[in-house]
């Protein structure tokens, strides 16, 4: 018998916008988590149980700009594809892609529910043995009240009989894209794809869930989320710091804090000689103790001539992430007669916050002169300096 083919489908096109703090405009599963977009840690979740052949993510119209940002490249990822106007909407979306290549089965994720563990992900799948879909539930521990008018109780539930419904969500393929292409037509409101299945007359069996696989919805989900990766860990502060300098050739622009800027000349090097990003590159590669951009990007290798200094930046970003740490705060500093660097700050802090997943409130930078002494005075080329603060979980 030929194993089972199983696609995943993560629905991330909601504005998720209750998640937001202050108004912060930042669509909760495009946020970072401790360094790394909520959306980013749900699919590698998924990515990690190579059962899994392809995913899926459903993402709003306004979103791709974002979703590309993520960076995220694998064999087993396809390209997005826009959700509708409701979550039932969007997962039918995601099915009709899906029905080209007609997989076994499929598991529905929500995006804002990063801890979605392998064990669980492969307890789902092992429930679609003896029955049509399956779905990770947790018992409930506190007593239900019955209350048609949110003010007087009109009976008590027996909570014995009663579970919280989690995602991911797995199903027969062909069964569920059948059942939701009728549900489409139907005016009754589904709260989740497992209720459409019932509704479908399929058999749902409850798998092992999990506490700790909260769906992200209010602001202070962020801190809970927060706690469950650190756990009960201490966490120790690390400093790094980093330096880098790059000499003038003939050119018409440079690129600095990974902004394009209009100038007499260019920077000499082999990347796009971004003196601020390779300086603050170095100095994370510093505080977790990883070498600098020479050991992981060596000039000898052509496939980085040329390349965007953002790709050496997400990776050291990427190390912390792995690490279950996160960055404090970053500070800059740039040395160079010209270009002006004051006009371009903004736009610098704005890609340097993109590239790294943190706020723009958390990265300094500033720039000065030599006061025309020194190769910088005479317009030779520009330095750049580096120091960044992070948290990892203390290991002595």
């Amino acid at each position: 018998m030929r194993p089972k083919t199983i696609a995943v489908i993560i629905v991330a096109a909601g504005r998720g916008e209750r998640a937001s703090a202050n108004g912060a405009p930042e669509p909760k599963q495009y946020r970072s988590l401790l360094g790394m977009p909520v959306l980013t840690r749900t699919i590698n979740a998924f990515l990690a149980v190579p059962a899994i052949s392809q995913i899926v993510t459903v993402i709003h119209p306004d979103h791709a700009a974002r979703y590309a940002a993520l960076g995220l490249e694998n064999d087993r990822l396809l390209p997005p594809v826009i959700g509708g106007g409701t979550r039932q909407a969007s997962v039918l979306e995601g099915l009709k892609l899906l029905a080209k290549s007609r997989p076994d089965l499929v598991l529905i994720q929500d995006a804002a529910r990063p801890f979605a563990d392998a064990a669980m992900i492969e307890g789902v799948i092992a429930g679609l043995g003896e029955n049509d879909a399956a779905l990770p539930a947790v018992p409930v521990t506190d007593t239900i009240k019955r209350s048609p008018d949110g003010a007087l109780v009109f009976g008590t539930e027996d909570r014995r009989m009663l579970f919280a419904a989690q995602t991911p969500q797995g199903f027969r393929f062909a069964q569920i894209f059948s059942a939701h292409m009728r549900a489409a037509t139907s005016p009754r409101q589904f709260t989740d794809d497992a209720e459409i299945a019932e509704w479908a007359g399929l058999r749902v069996a409850l798998t092992q869930g999990s506490q700790t696989n909260i769906k992200i919805t209010h602001p202070d989900d962020f801190d809970r989320a927060e706690r469950i990766i650190l756990g009960s860990r201490s966490m120790e502060t690390r400093i790094g710091s980093g330096f880098d300098v790059h000499s003038f050739e003939p050119g018409d622009h440079v690129w600095l804090g990974g902004v394009r800027i209009e100038h007499s000349h260019k920077l000499n090097g082999h990347s796009d000689s971004d003196v601020a990003l390779h300086a603050l590159t170095d100095a994370i590669y510093g505080a977790v103790g990883a070498g600098d951009i020479g050991t992981h990007f060596p000039p000898s290798d052509m496939q980085w001539k040329g390349a965007a200094s953002s790709i050496f930046l997400k990776h050291a970003v990427g190390l912390v992430s792995a690490a279950q740490g996160r960055i404090v705060n970053l500070d800059v500093t740039i040395v160079c007669e010209r270009p002006r660097i004051g006009p371009h700050v903004p736009a610098m802090r704005e890609a340097i916050a993109q590239i790294c997943g943190i706020a723009q409130s958390r990265i300094a930078i500033k720039a000065t002169t030599s006061e025309r002494l020194g190769f910088t005075g005479r317009e030779e080329g520009i330095v750049a300096m580096a120091s960044v603060s992070i948290e990892l979980p203390r290991q002595d």
